[in-house]
């Protein structure tokens, strides 16, 4: 009998020790053994990497919307993980809108999960929500197992989950201070928006000054100020906005418990370049000029941004009304699961960042953030998963080979450079025709 179920001999792989020549071994669903290739270690079943093949951990989405069940037809367990798989996404964390009922209560929680039993390819977990009126539910939330609450500073785009003020986010947050529970916080001035021109017609840059920078820098400022206070901790989600990096950096140097993320839109795209009537590219915050990407690629390269996920946030295709390609009526958000990875690595690699600070970013920090104890890293006693990367192959996006539920995504005939060819799951490979996903709970992940 072999030691183990399943060895990976990868000449490179990326470890806590770095891009380094490895063999993994794997037991009852964990990493049990990491030695020099040449240990020559064998299990019931031992993959040899190819030459241009990387051992990946599997990375770590935590900002993923999969609106099952109420809207379903957007998105849906199956479909999102089955594409989070395809693209080296072995956990994602799903957020409490735009499903309906919204993640707000433990009823509502056991409804998501009930809906998602026995259909998920990779692990998932689920952020609790935090709107007007459900302060007395955070506790029993937190206790059901949530990895923390979202909330909004401005409309959220659906009316069942409504935005806190200024004054509930310092009463929420000195509430979540107690437990203690991380809030994610969608940071965007609802009175700056307000006093903004109105989102309207084809042109992307009237609809960039309908969502300005200063929106995000006020509304960011606050947060930390509001964590400031109480002692809370708190994410600031899918920053668009350079400009708030300074004051990120400074309230870390004081001690604020504050986090930041952004997306691999905000990395990839430019506002310069994107054609009028192009709707696939409307998301809230929006992406922005080439100047303010550069400097949020200087924010993750200097640490102040922690993170990177993709804000996956689909629809039906007409509800992004490419066939009048009107900025102000279109829904808000990107479809791009899947593409996360090559997308993020295509520019990144340009900029002369390495896979291992690609790894900090899309698996290691969310997981860290998050607190998922067992993920996001390439050790022993973690779980097993595990994402077969080709780096230097290149490919240009067709969206019907896309898994996600429907083919519209800003991607679409884009080159980008890396192929995830397989994953594994605790071990299991991830193949699409037998979801072994587990859902996961705070504490026990």
């Amino acid at each position: 009998m072999n030691a183990f179920d399943l060895v990976l001999r990868a000449p490179r792989v990326v470890t806590a020790a770095g891009e380094v020549a490895r063999c993994v071994a794997v037991r009852d669903g964990r990493v049990a053994a990491i030695e020099p290739l040449a240990a020559g270690l064998a299990g019931e079943l031992t993959v040899t990497l190819a030459d241009d093949e990387v051992l990946l951990p599997g990375l770590v989405d935590t900002h993923v919307h999969v609106n099952e069940p109420g809207r379903t037809e957007w998105e849906g367990f199956a479909s999102a993980t089955r594409a989070a798989a395809a693209g080296g996404i072995t956990t994602i964390l799903d957020m409490p809108l735009n499903s309906i009922p919204p993640t707000v209560d433990v009823a509502a929680l056991e409804v998501k999960r009930k809906a998602a039993e026995g259909q998920v390819h990779v692990d998932v977990g689920f952020w609790g929500g935090a709107i007007p009126g459900s302060v007395g539910e955070l506790r029993d939330l937190h206790d059901a197992g949530v990895f923390g609450f979202k909330c909004f500073l401005l409309h959220s785009g659906v009316d069942e989950f409504a935005h806190l003020s200024a004054g509930e986010l310092d009463q929420y947050l000195e509430v979540l201070a107690g437990f203690p529970a991380l809030l994610v916080v969608h940071a965007e001035d609802s009175q700056a928006v307000a006093r903004a021109p109105s989102a309207h017609g084809e042109r992307y840059a009237d609809f960039l000054r309908s969502r300005p920078r200063g929106s995000e820098n006020v509304a960011v400022a606050h947060v930390i100020e509001s964590a400031r206070w109480t002692g809370g901790r708190v994410h600031v989600l899918h920053l668009s906005s350079s400009d708030a990096l300074p004051m990120l950096a400074s309230a870390r140097r004081d001690g604020v418990a504050v986090s930041v993320e952004t997306c691999p839109h905000y990395l990839t795209f430019d506002a310069e370049t994107i054609a009028d009537g192009a709707t696939q590219f409307k998301c809230c915050p929006p992406i922005r000029e080439a100047e303010n990407r550069e400097r949020l690629w200087r924010g993750l390269g200097d640490g102040v941004i922690d993170l990177v996920v993709s804000d996956h946030s689909p629809c039906v295709p007409e509800l992004k009304r490419l066939d009048i390609g009107d900025f102000g009526v279109a829904w808000g958000g990107i479809a791009s699961l899947q593409l996360s990875l090559p997308a993020v690595w295509t520019a990144a690699r340009a900029r002369g960042y390495r896979l291992v600070d690609v790894v900090r970013w899309m698996a290691e920090r969310p997981a860290e953030v998050a607190g998922l104890r067992r993920k996001g890293r390439i050790a022993l006693g973690g779980d097993a998963d595990f994402c077969l990367f080709a780096p230097d192959e290149a490919f240009v996006v067709d969206p019907a080979r896309l898994y996600h539920r429907h083919p519209v995504t800003p991607y679409a005939d884009r080159p980008l450079a890396g192929v995830v060819r397989r994953t594994w799951l605790r071990g299991q490979e991830v193949t699409g025709d037998q979801p072994r996903g587990t859902l996961l709970t705070r504490g026990e992940a």
